[in-house]
């Protein structure tokens, strides 16, 4: 596998507003070819992000903190399928 095709994108959303981060972070999800991975980088704890992608995608989308604040919230999300 190249390094192209193994990178992972990393969006740092804080800075942008939430009603846009609930359309884009979804976005590029459905994006993700399967085992793909992407991080967000959010200043709380994105758990109705989390519900909703349990809701939409429920185990398609794997959910795992890579840091957990109190300042920095780091999420890995990977199509599973």
């Amino acid at each position: 596998m190249t390094e192209a095709a193994t990178a992972e994108r990393v969006l740092d959303v804080r800075e942008i507003p939430p009603y846009q981060r609930h359309e884009i972070i979804p976005r590029l999800f459905d994006q993700l070819a399967v085992d793909a991975t992407m991080q967000i980088v959010v200043d709380h704890d994105p758990l109705p992000l989390r519900q909703f992608f349990a809701a939409v995608h429920g185990e398609d989308c794997e959910w795992s903190y890579l840091e957990q604040g109190p300042d920095v919230w780091r999420v890995r999300l990977r199509r599973a399928a």
